[in-house]
């Protein structure tokens, strides 16, 4: 069943910006944020991160081994 809502320029543009950014469609951002409470504000912040760890990856930016083993370790004994 679909629903028709009005919403306000300032959130459908949000929407679209987030469509262009992600591979999530409109029903999914707005399916998102009604049902599993991702606000766009979250799903916003959410996307910008992935992407940031892509460009950094794309720059070779990556976790050396001492790294990792540094938060594993912080992690497995909490």
């Amino acid at each position: 069943m679909k629903n028709n809502v009005e919403i306000s320029e300032d959130l459908s543009r949000r929407i679209d910006m987030l469509t262009s950014r992600s591979t999530l469609t409109r029903d999914q951002i707005i399916e998102n944020a009604l049902s599993h409470g991702r606000s766009l504000a979250w799903q916003e912040k959410w996307v910008a991160g992935v992407q940031g760890g892509i460009e950094a990856a794309d720059r070779g930016d990556f976790a050396n081994e001492e790294e990792i083993a540094t938060v594993l370790n912080r992690y497995s004994q909490a």
